[in-house]
């Protein structure tokens, strides 16, 4: 391995070198970058200038650390967000899911049929699973937690309803 000038990143030099690695964590990241993704997560498309300026860096600084980012997959892709006016259109909810010994893999399979879910997170503390549901009515809604509540193995769910965005970095969006 060498290192990269100016940016101590280990480059690769052999095939074994270029085997996937996990991205680093965002506390591995140096001032810069971390000041690049964050400016970047509230708008991935402000221009390579501006983020410069911003950044008080020169523009090619900026295109190197934006190539490094993607490679390493600290940002593994861009996308859409919809405005608020769209998503007020429709429901969401967050459903805390316990889910019975051994019964994981299958639930996560009808989960995954379901368009409506969102998101799913195996997650620590009370609950098994934590799902993101977005629904076009209050109906829609209850038919799913109904539905949701009847896969075998699911033990238990609690929801809550989602009334307003207080803080939106766009990482939790549909």
């Amino acid at each position: 391995m060498r290192l990269a000038p100016r940016d101590n990143v280990r480059l690769p030099t052999t095939d074994t070198d270029r085997l996937p690695m996990r991205p680093p964590r965002l506390d591995q990241l140096d001032d810069l970058d971390r000041s690049l993704v964050a400016l970047l997560q509230e708008n991935a498309r402000e221009s390579v200038a501006n983020l410069a300026r911003r950044l008080g860096v020169a523009r090619t600084t900026v295109l190197a650390r934006i190539a490094r980012l993607e490679r390493t997959q600290v940002i593994a892709g861009y996308g859409v967000r919809l405005g608020q006016d769209v998503l007020d259109a429709s429901l969401q909810a967050w459903v805390g899911l316990i889910i019975a010994p051994r019964h994981g893999p299958d639930v996560q399979k009808r989960l995954g049929k379901m368009p409506e879910v969102q998101l799913l997170c195996a997650v620590s503390g009370e609950y098994d699973y934590v799902a993101w549901l977005r629904a076009d009515s209050p109906d829609r809604l209850n038919d799913l937690l109904d539905q949701i509540g009847g896969i075998p193995g699911v033990e238990r769910t609690t929801t809550s309803i989602v009334l307003a965005r207080k803080i939106d970095r766009g990482s939790v969006t549909g």
